[in-house]
């Protein structure tokens, strides 16, 4: 992006010849540039220039969407490509027995599922990220800030997690020590993150296959060659010895695989960009929503099982010592490589998975981590530093966690973020389904912009505040170790049925500030999609589509009605632009 304070970036609709998210640059009129400075909204401009490619902070526009429903889809299942599942399935199969881990597995995936299915929905539909939908499904303007930090929180653990394997393999391949593993791990993704989707997009595209390629070859084979693995597979009784499934063992593993839900918000960065839903494309597109969508817990669900299958291979036909590395994914694909290949083989292609994995999982990490703080940070303090200011804060901190060797407690950690984590996605799962359709108390459409909602709504915000606590002293045992084990149906029952116990009892008047923005234009089109006509934002000069935009409280110098864009909101310190509240 060009630095020139009187160049602005807009994004036009491809021409022949021209990529999908090719970007032209124009010159704004000297006026507008002017009337922008008057405005005092630096920060505007500067959001404004930033934001057109990864936006940040707002809407993404049609005019930017210009993906086809299976490149968005399988952009987005290549951030799944983690091998931190295959860690978890391990240390819960080690842990509780197959019969366990499993029932637990199932159990979480069915709950991610279901709630993860209206937040995919709601992304796809209107186009906005899982902050944006959750301020308008009951926590307010500033509410959400909280679990901006609760989703910032899932990225670093997460890219710590991965980066740590990515270390592991460095070692074990190239013998390059974990303690520079961790900082390689960590510096090599950012030049892949400051491009945003556009670059994001392409390389999840392009790495797909040969991910593909070496992780289903060697289980296939495995399973091929020594078909009585399954069963000892499936006779394998974890640390505790005993037989059977065990309710208390099952919820343990359920609660650490739950700490995967809010991935949700990680696929909703890709599912925003989908294109506008038509009679022509309907077919493609729902099925791009729920396979990319809630969909992802599947493939999860899939790698945790296979994780837990070769380690417990490597432990029965190796060594019962093995099982100090079964749960490290490196190991996992060498022991079975070397099974296959020569040994030289079998290492270097065993380091090419683990880092194709940590690449493609950890440059979504770091950008939608990136978001979330950008997001809170400019809501809070009305300024914009630019969100790669916030992809080495993240990096930093999970840099932080890698050097700490957080891998050695998977899963305390998995498990404790597990409830924060319920607390919130079930929460806003719990107003769309329940407030927006059933009740008819939440407005059915989400709305994200400031002055339109109250700073705070106590539906969702206090039902995610009260679950998240709850559930977390239940996980320490609070309440005695009988109960321990059940925390995740503490954070998920009171984060069901909390929201529209809430809503009624405020009667829905605290999720509306105003229900007039002030606009006479139709927000959507004749198929329901978020309009594509645009005005002019008289803040930063730029034009921006309809459910971007807002009246303005300052009128033009005739006393025309001026418009002003969400982004150029976010930024206004006086609050002088805000509309007042309706009466």
């Amino acid at each position: 992006m060009t630095d020139d304070s009187k160049t602005t970036q807009v994004l036009e609709p491809p021409t022949a010849g021209r990529s999908p998210e090719g970007i032209a640059v124009v010159e704004p009129s000297e006026a507008l540039v002017a009337g922008s400075r008057t405005a005092g909204n630096a920060d505007a401009m500067s959001a404004a220039k930033e934001s057109l490619e990864d936006y940040t902070l707002r809407f993404a526009p049609r005019s930017y969407r210009k993906w086809g429903a299976g490149v968005v889809a399988t952009s987005a299942l290549g951030g799944i490509a983690y091998l931190a599942d295959f860690s978890i399935g391990a240390n819960i199969g080690i842990s509780y027995g197959t019969v366990n881990a499993i029932l637990g597995i199932v159990v979480a995936a069915v709950v991610i599922f279901a709630t993860g299915f209206p937040l995919a929905y709601y992304a796809a539909r209107y186009n906005i990220d899982l902050d944006l939908i959750t301020r308008g499904s009951g926590f307010g303007y500033y509410g959400s800030v909280v679990t901006n930090v609760i989703f910032a929180t899932f990225t670093f653990i997460f890219f710590a997690l991965e980066g740590s394997i990515m270390a592991q393999g460095l070692e074990l391949g190239l013998g390059i020590p974990q303690w520079l593993g961790y900082a390689a791990s960590t510096l090599i993704v950012i030049p892949l993150v400051i491009y945003g989707m556009k670059a994001l997009s392409k390389l999840q595209v392009w790495t797909t296959p040969l991910w593909l390629l070496l992780m289903v070859v060697p289980v296939g084979y495995l399973v091929i060659s020594h078909p009585d693995s399954m069963g000892e597979f499936f006779a394998f009784t974890g640390k505790s010895g005993a037989e059977g499934s065990n309710l208390a063992s099952v919820m343990l593993a359920a609660g650490v695989c739950l700490s995967l839900m809010a991935q949700i918000a990680e696929q909703i960065d890709y599912l925003r960009f989908m294109p506008p839903k038509t009679a022509e494309n309907r077919g493609a597109w729902w099925r791009a929503v729920i396979l990319a969508g809630p969909g992802w817990v599947i493939f999860g669900a899939i790698k945790q099982i296979v994780g837990m299958f070769i380690a417990i291979y490597l432990i029965a036909t190796l060594d019962p010592a093995a099982s100090v590395h079964a749960n490290e994914p490196v190991h996992q694909f060498l022991g079975v490589y070397q099974e296959m290949m020569p040994a030289w083989l079998a290492m270097t292609l065993a380091v090419v998975l683990v880092v194709i994995s940590q690449i493609k999982i950890n440059v979504t990490n770091a950008y939608s981590g990136s978001l979330a703080w950008t997001n809170s940070f400019t809501r809070i303090t009305k300024s914009y530093p630019g969100r790669l200011v916030f992809v080495v804060v993240n990096l930093v901190i999970a840099l932080v966690l890698m050097e700490a060797n957080m891998f050695e407690f998977l899963n305390t950690i998995l498990g404790f973020y597990a409830n924060c984590a319920m607390a919130w996605v079930v929460t806003v799962a719990s107003d769309i389904a329940i407030n927006k359709y059933l009740l008819k108390i939440s407005p059915k459409v989400p709305e994200f912009r400031r002055g339109m909602l109250y700073a705070v709504n106590p539906v969702g915000f206090i039902s995610m505040l009260v679950s998240a606590v709850v559930s977390i002293a239940v996980f320490f045992g609070a309440f005695g170790s009988a109960v321990q084990p059940y925390s995740p149906i503490f954070a998920v029952g009171l984060a069901l049925v909390l929201p529209p116990a809430l809503a009624v009892l405020t009667r829905g008047k605290y999720y509306l500030r105003r229900s007039d923005d002030g606009i006479d234009l139709p927000m959507f089109d004749a198929d329901g999609n978020p309009s594509d006509a645009k005005l002019l934002c008289h803040v930063t000069g730029l034009e921006f589509e309809r459910p971007d935009m807002v009246r303005s409280a300052q009128d033009g110098p005739d006393g025309e009605p001026q418009f002003i864009s969400s982004l150029a909101l976010s930024t206004d310190k006086s609050g002088e632009l805000v509309l007042p509240a309706q009466r």
